[in-house]
């Protein structure tokens, strides 16, 4: 477990663990301003679960260590077997909490909104962001996270036109900000009669989801709400009453809408906690554009200047445009082995 020790020091994580600790049981900590509650509530959270992490892959890097030298002592091939996997199984982890060790912003640590929009390319382009939103959430399960259809609108013959979910977990955001961008796929298109290959697009937006106790001012006024039946994954029930709601933020034009939850209340407060979402990210890019960083993310989401390349057809390849990184299994990417386009783009930008 060299390679952990080097980037994780868990004495002084633990350490900062007790002075945090130390700090919370104060009796005059409970009436200091929220904002300094809960970032230090949140930084406890995150300190907490590395030092578990750290600690389940010690004992189990030692566990290995045991069994396979009883293992070779007994000549059993077996258990060898057995244990190099669980070695892999950790290696992947540490990977994990190296590639974690790069994300120091503020936002990182938070959950991430994402959604996915089709663009030119209609059915292909639909089935896109269908094959993209799997690849999503398929990346979400090896990494343990959970996640959560906010909004969905399922395409006309096959696919979606565009969903938004959340995706929850520690360094959620920090990872995916990485996706942000326009997704490019070519393919042979299984909607065309004649075999033709096709160039379809999709659009990533990925946002942090701010916390409840983060207040973004929102006036009442401002806002249009409009509720209609919802379609899509839910279930019959969710068509027999106007539950889905959509908010419209007049000023700025943006507008969020959720449909998952059979309760009224339930969907408006999901939109709302996007919609913040939102205007919290336009008050942070103002922000960074005042630092100079606006340019290459501008150029990142333009339409037509795509960040990654899919090819299907007639080779196999895989090509992350601002790193160069490549690969041509591209059925593990899709299905949601990601990890090497994240930790260049993470390496890129920590340079």
């Amino acid at each position: 477990m060299k390679s952990c020790e080097v980037i994780f020091d868990l004495d002084a994580q633990e350490e900062e663990l007790r002075k945090i600790d130390k700090m919370m049981s104060s009796k005059d900590f409970w009436q200091k301003d929220q904002d300094q509650i809960s970032q230090l509530s949140q930084e406890r959270s995150v300190l907490k679960e590395t030092i578990d992490t750290w600690q389940a892959l010690h004992s189990q890097a030692e566990d290995a260590r045991i069994m396979a030298d009883m293992a070779r002592e007994e000549d059993d091939e077996t258990t060898l077997k057995e244990v190099f996997d669980e070695i892999r199984l950790a290696s992947k982890k540490v990977e994990r909490l190296q590639l974690d060790s790069l994300l120091s912003e503020p936002d990182d640590k938070r959950n991430a909104i994402v959604a996915i929009n089709a663009g030119a390319g209609g059915t292909e382009a639909q089935d896109w962001v269908e094959m993209l939103f799997r690849m999503y959430i398929r990346w979400a399960e090896t990494r343990e996270m959970k996640s959560q259809v906010i909004d969905y609108l399922p395409g006309d013959e096959a696919g979606i036109k565009n969903v938004t979910f959340t995706i929850s977990g520690t360094y959620a955001y920090g990872n995916l900000k990485s996706e942000h961008g326009i997704h490019r796929m070519v393919r042979i298109s299984p909607f065309d009669a004649t075999k033709r290959r096709h160039t379809s697009f999709a659009s990533v937006s990925v946002l942090p989801e701010i916390d409840t106790d983060i207040v973004i001012e929102v006036d009442e006024n401002d806002l249009r709400i409009d509720t209609f039946r919802a379609s899509g994954p839910g279930g019959q029930h969710v068509n027999k009453t106007s539950s889905a709601i959509r908010i419209t933020h007049i000023p700025s034009g943006i507008v969020t809408q959720c449909q998952n939850e059979k309760s009224q209340h339930r969907n408006k407060d999901m939109a709302m906690k996007v919609l913040k979402s939102k205007l919290y990210d336009i008050e942070r890019n103002k922000q960074e554009q005042k630092k100079h960083d606006m340019h290459d993310t501008s150029k990142d989401i333009s339409w037509g200047s795509q960040i990654r390349s899919y090819v299907f057809n007639p080779y196999q390849l895989v090509k992350d445009h601002r790193t160069n990184t490549e690969t041509g299994n591209v059925e593990r990417v899709m299905d949601g082995d990601i990890e090497t386009f994240i930790d260049a783009y993470l390496r890129r930008k920590n340079r």
